[in-house]
């Protein structure tokens, strides 16, 4: 009987791109990650999804494809003097590539030592992170690399996962094993192939020197039960809690999200992410509907870090209270993504001559700034004219929400604009 020596997820992780399982739109055969790997002309770059989607697999994928050598550090346990030490490493024809696992853990001098060298083409670097990399990696370094997105599995993914273990895996072949229902590995695992794996491997384990092996919904949930941790920071109960944390402050409800907050706080959370995450809500779902919850999401995040655990539990649950019970609008935020689109759509036009500066008298002559109305030249210091290039005229990006204070800001626009954006 083969005798097992490394754990299944490690056992199966694949040696060629063809092997690799998901992330069809980077590393399909149209993929943009894919070419850049088989023409060895890869970027410096930062891998952003949850746990267990092959992050650190991709990167010795493409340091095996395109004969690199490869330098692996992980944020938890190095620091400085450890990336120097590899940034003095000799390189072969093309840069190294330098993996740093949970590359958002580095602080921001840990971060600059990298710049250097990124910015020199002297290493490669290959990033992962769980995080959003806009908040946890600095700007210099993140301008040097470019982000891609890696999506959790979904079903199909996940099945073609188990199948292969089944097929390829001597120790799984031997075990004569028949899978009557794939709802509770699916359910359980998240989205997470090494969490599936892992449990997979379990599963067939409780089952002992049997001959045949039968895995059925209510046998994985029970070993399920008995090994796997309900709560996992980098996991996918970290991204499904948060998520209804946060639906249950846009959905005014105070109950569901103190609840959902202290499920999060008694499995360790960082109280910092969760001030985050409500300050990002308080614009977002908020807004102009009450002003002041942005002050006090703010307010919030900086106590959190002023206070810390445990005392910060309380300013966390009054801010949470009050962003649940307060009116809701996403005006703002439907507003500039709207914007955002049509700034992509129209990049292209020109600012009309009536909204530029003219510094210079060549300007004036050649028409900046003529025409031009200063606002507190005129009665209430307003005075219709065009803000949007002809082509844009009289579109509307933000129509106020239906709350008490936007319908204050409606009747503004209302008297200021009339008909000229459908106000």
């Amino acid at each position: 009987m083969t005798m097992i020596t490394t754990p299944l997820a490690e056992r199966l992780r694949p040696r060629t791109l063809d092997d690799f399982v998901g992330q069809e739109k980077l590393l399909g055969p149209k993929g943009p990650l894919r070419r850049a790997i088989l023409q060895n002309a890869i970027p410096s770059m930062i891998f952003w999804g949850p746990p267990g989607v092959g992050k650190t697999t991709l990167a010795l994928l493409i340091a095996e494809t395109t004969k690199r050598q490869f330098h692996n550090l992980s944020a938890i346990s190095s620091g400085v003097k450890d990336l120097r030490e590899v940034l003095t490493r000799p390189s072969g024809l093309f840069p190294a590539i330098l993996f740093i696992d949970e590359i958002h853990r580095y602080n921001k001098s840990q971060q600059d030592a990298l710049l250097g060298a990124v910015e020199k083409g002297q290493v490669t670097l290959i990033g992962a992170t769980t995080e959003n990399p806009s908040f946890e990696i600095n700007s210099a370094l993140l301008s040097r690399c470019q982000v891609y997105i890696l999506e959790a599995f979904g079903e199909k993914e996940l099945k073609d996962l188990v199948v292969r273990a089944l097929e390829k895996d001597q120790w799984l072949k031997e075990k004569n094993i028949k899978i009557k229902s794939y709802d509770a590995l699916m359910r359980l695992s998240g989205g997470d192939g090494r969490k599936l794996l892992n449990l997979l491997e379990l599963v067939v384990l409780g089952k002992g020197e049997a001959k045949k092996i039968e895995i059925t919904d209510e046998w994985v949930t029970e070993v399920a039960q008995q090994n796997i941790a309900r709560y996992d920071k980098s996991g996918e109960q970290h991204y499904d809690i948060i998520s209804a944390f946060i639906k249950s402050l846009r959905g005014s409800d105070p109950n569901g999200a103190v609840y959902w907050m202290a499920r999060m706080i008694v499995a360790g959370e960082d109280p910092s992410f969760i001030a985050r995450r409500m300050l990002i809500m308080a614009s977002e779902d908020i807004g102009n509907a009450n002003p002041t919850a942005m002050i006090m999401a703010n307010a919030c995040m900086q106590a959190v870090n002023v206070v810390g655990y445990p005392e910060c539990r309380i300013i966390l649950s009054q801010t949470a209270v009050y962003l649940a019970t307060s009116p809701k609008s996403n005006a703002s935020y439907m507003a500039i993504g709207d914007a955002i689109e049509a700034a992509t759509r129209t990049a292209h036009l020109p600012v009309p001559l009536h909204l530029r500066n003219a510094p210079t008298k060549l300007m004036k002559q050649i028409g900046y700034g003529k025409d031009y109305k200063y606002s507190h030249d005129f009665e209430g210091n307003f005075a219709r004219q065009d803000f949007l290039p002809n082509e844009l005229k009289g579109t509307k990006f933000f129509d106020p929400g239906r709350n008490a204070r936007e319908e204050e800001i409606r009747k503004k626009l209302q008297n200021w604009w009339g008909d000229w954006y459908g106000y």
